[in-house]
């Protein structure tokens, strides 16, 4: 990881409007759990409905596509990318430092939201705002590698972000049984079903399958976005 790099994009980040749309997301979803416990009351059925649709199943996706693609795309996009590929700096480290930067990003925004909106509903009943706190963070970290991969492989990349999104993970990974196992929502659902005790939670794919999964796809998009930065030249061709 190189520590300038990291600065530099951690400024660019958190200097554009893309922090706004960070930040809008969490905030959207912890006003809406407090109007939800001031409606209903505690009720861990709407807390765990709450954290399945919206904090792992909307939010997260389109966190790690805001974090993942912006720390990178936009530099390809507009060409700046050249002066960075310039520098003496090895683009695995490149790609390392801009997949840490979105993985901090979405861990913190994500986490730290998904169990303060889950607190708020249930408090620390039946472990739901720990678990689904710990499905967002590591589900946030494999969402940042695949979209930071996103971002070196097309310049549409947020249009295919959206609809990897909204297609894949929102209904084909959310709908159709076989396909559950390759979603990365279900594999942060998967690790919070191994903390949660909430009869009204539960999941089909098994720690054993998930956690292996998403080291090898956080791993393996991280290794391949290096790759990718090697293939791309000075001049800012493919």
């Amino acid at each position: 990881m190189n520590t300038v790099v990291a600065d530099i994009t951690y400024r660019a980040m958190l200097g554009r409007k893309r922090i706004w749309l960070l930040i809008l997301l969490p905030v959207a979803l912890v006003a809406l759990a407090a109007l939800l416990r001031v409606v209903n009351g505690q009720d861990e059925q709407t807390a765990v409905l709450l954290m399945k649709s919206f904090a792992i199943g909307t939010m997260l996706p389109l966190l790690g596509l805001i974090a993942g693609t912006g720390v990178i795309a936009p530099e390809i996009e507009d060409g700046t990318i050249i002066h960075l590929l310039a520098k003496p700096i090895s683009r695995p480290v490149i790609a390392v430092t801009k997949f840490v930067v979105a993985a901090s990003l979405i861990a913190v925004l994500a986490a730290v939201s998904t169990y303060a909106s889950a607190y708020l509903l249930v408090g620390s009943e039946s472990g739901v705002a720990s678990g689904f706190a710990l499905g967002a963070l590591f589900g946030g970290i494999a969402y940042a590698a695949v979209f930071l991969l996103l971002g070196v492989l097309t310049r549409h990349a947020v249009a295919v972000g959206v609809i990897y999104a909204l297609v894949w993970e929102g209904v084909v990974g959310g709908y159709v049984p076989g396909a559950r196992k390759f979603s990365i929502q279900q594999w942060a659902q998967s690790l919070a079903d191994q903390v949660s005790s909430s009869p009204f939670f539960s999941t089909e794919v098994t720690l054993g399958f998930a956690v292996p999964a998403m080291v090898i796809v956080t791993i393996g998009a991280v290794v391949w976005t290096g790759q990718r930065l090697r293939s791309l030249s000075l001049t800012g061709d493919d």
